[in-house]
């Protein structure tokens, strides 16, 4: 385990903790704790705050990435820790963007945002496409391509985990309109 004066991460992906948290400057006061679970259900990460501290002002935070310890694809089980090391950056790269969108919400405002989450399909949806666009807008682009590429073709998900990955989040081609815009952007300044 690996303790920064902000950062909990277990030392399995410190590397690819530090080169995704390398793309979230905002966030260096932030605290974070990286923590491995048995399961989670219907994902293999998942970012929320801490309970207590959604009652805390903003800058007070703290916020828990989970992370599944292994992962079932098909008939097979993989382990999170021999996923490829660009994968895993851009897997918390989003994670953090829900983190960035987090931090912008009052206490109140998450409560309602976590009773949405659990109950409608649209809600998952637009979170989950604001994560991969603030990831997008810090320049993890490449990590988030080859990550839907990992999912959508190469890690053997059945079609329906395969078809729900599309329906929720960005599609290539939009994170790479997304890039065009970022781009068309900080060139205009």
């Amino acid at each position: 385990m690996v303790a920064s004066a902000q950062y909990i991460i277990p030392e399995e992906i410190t590397e690819e903790a530090k080169i995704a948290l390398s793309h979230y400057p905002e966030l260096a006061n932030t605290k974070i704790e990286f923590k491995f679970k048995k399961n989670i259900k219907k994902s293999t990460m998942q970012a929320q705050p801490s309970f207590w501290s959604i009652f805390k002002s903003k800058e007070n935070r703290s916020y828990n990435i989970f992370i599944s310890e292994k992962i079932k694809i098909a008939d097979s089980v993989y382990y999170t820790v021999d996923i490829p090391s660009e994968i895993m950056i851009g897997w918390l790269g989003h994670e953090l963007g829900h983190i960035m969108d987090y931090q912008q919400r009052s206490g109140f405002n998450l409560i309602a945002f976590g009773f949405k989450y659990i109950t409608s399909e649209n809600y998952i949806r637009d979170a989950e496409r604001r994560a991969d666009s603030f990831a997008v807008a810090h320049g993890m682009e490449t990590y988030i391509l080859a990550t839907k590429e990992f999912i959508l073709k190469k890690a053997g998900l059945t079609p329906e985990y395969v078809n729900r990955i599309k329906k929720l989040y960005l599609s290539p081609e939009e994170i790479m309109l997304l890039v065009e815009e970022r781009d068309a952007i900080g060139q205009d300044k």
